[in-house]
């Protein structure tokens, strides 16, 4: 953090240290009026899952927050995607092309790791607590005073704070405390299965070659097959030395955990015909040679009627946990530490926390709740379980060429400048 000119005048506590509010901290390094600390409640900062795609809307928003977004994005040994091939992988028309996708604004697919590794390297150490769990999250009753929020961690330390940000993940107690206010009898607004599984694995380019066919691999390329009830793809990540291996399907019995083991016998019985593919098994092989092999359920919030309440909001997974079938949610998450971060960066005082807070929710969250459903529907399109398209590589391809349209195509400068408005428009209401 830049060394202050001044006191700052607020403070500012993020509850996580993955992605979400790893990038928020770097869109809040550069206002000196902010004070901000990230709590992590593992025993240090890390991230779970193996690759992440950063899709052009994402790498804009970044380049928005980091002006050295490049250079970061070079270190993360990220492969830019420059084309993507989706294939019929059985049935009738199994082998048949559906589309191959090139542009001039490529993704980028980037070991998890690796990204929150360089995220973190702008910050200071001092704003950085491993080990530091939440607990609970208490208004004072002057919540207008300076450090009116008291946050309580499991370790019995208690720190006052004049606003909280909540990227402590799809299951997130901020999340709980945001929402405190709103009836849930059917549990609308809680984590809930989307209706898939997926599994994964990183395995050297070698290996992959090995099982899949080498002519996948001429190419920096995504591939994906569409299957009848289930969806295999692989990319390359880390300077094209090491291939993720995805297999997803639909899932009708989804375990209360999220979590269930993998087994030859489990794929036979729920991959069925799509098995009949050379590269389909392959991959199997390659997602079992792993100790302790899992697949696990795709849960989303299908429902969540604010992101923020008063001093207090949530970004990320925490208010807006999606499938991965359209590699948006880092993306989201990116775009949700540049609005917010613009919004705090223009509040000028505790007392107008609330304003840009609520500003970031009704702004943020239609985007981001038409993502979640858009990337349900989807599943169901690669799945092969779109009621026209079906596995015909022409209704496929028909209906996927236009989904990514409403993800891809924002206006940022637009977007944030709608943020600044809708500020401005309920500090005065609020006057």
């Amino acid at each position: 953090m830049p060394e202050k000119t001044h006191t700052p005048k607020f403070k500012l506590a993020i509850i996580g240290g993955g992605l979400a509010g790893v990038t928020l901290g770097n869109a809040l390094i550069r206002h000196e009026h902010i004070e901000f600390h990230i709590y992590e409640s593992a025993l240090e900062f890390s991230e779970r899952g193996a690759a992440v795609g950063l899709a052009i809307n994402a790498q804009r928003a970044l380049h928005r927050i980091l002006p050295q977004a490049d250079v970061t994005l070079e270190r993360t040994g990220g492969v830019p995607m420059n084309s993507t091939r989706i294939m019929v992988g059985t049935g009738q028309s199994i082998g048949h092309l559906v589309f191959d996708l090139a542009g001039t604004d490529p993704g980028i697919v980037i070991h998890r790791a690796s990204l929150l590794r360089e995220l973190l390297a702008p910050l200071p150490k001092e704003v950085l607590h491993a080990n530091k769990k939440l607990a609970s999250i208490n208004e004072r009753e002057n919540i207008d005073a300076r450090g009116s929020i008291e946050v309580n961690f499991t370790d019995g330390t208690t720190t006052y704070f004049d606003a909280v940000v909540g990227a402590d993940g799809i299951f997130s107690t901020v999340r709980d405390y945001v929402l405190r206010e709103f009836e849930d009898k059917k549990g609308e607004y809680r984590a809930s299965p989307a209706g898939f599984w997926d599994c994964r694995h990183l395995v050297s380019l070698e290996k992959a070659k090995a099982a899949l066919g080498e002519q996948y691999f001429e190419l920096d390329r995504q591939y994906g097959w569409v299957n009848d009830g289930a969806f295999i793809m692989h990319d390359v990540l880390e300077n094209g030395t090491i291939v993720q291996c995805v297999i997803c399907a639909v899932e009708k019995d989804p375990p209360k955990d999220r979590k269930r083991p993998l087994s030859r016998e489990f794929f036979e019985e729920t991959l069925g015909r799509s098995l009949e593919s050379a590269h389909t098994r392959g991959m199997v092989d390659l997602i079992l040679d792993q100790p302790s092999p899992h697949c696990y359920s795709e849960w989303e919030h299908k429902a969540t009627p604010t992101y923020a309440n008063g001093r207090v909001c949530i970004i990320g997974d925490a208010a807006h946990a999606t499938t991965p079938w359209q590699g948006s949610g880092a993306g989201l998450a990116i775009e949700d530490a540049m609005v917010l971060g613009t919004l705090l960066g223009a509040a000028t005082s505790p007392a107008e926390i609330s304003a840009a807070m609520k500003a970031y929710s009704d702004l943020q969250r239609p985007r981001c709740q038409s993502v979640i459903d858009s990337s349900r529907g989807t599943g169901d399109i690669l799945c092969g379980r779109h009621h026209e398209a079906g596995l015909d590589p022409d209704k496929l391809k028909e209906a996927l060429l236009p989904r990514w349209d409403h993800i891809y195509g924002i206006d940022f400068e637009k977007h944030e400048s709608e943020a600044l408005k809708k500020f401005e428009c309920i500090k005065q209401e609020r006057q």
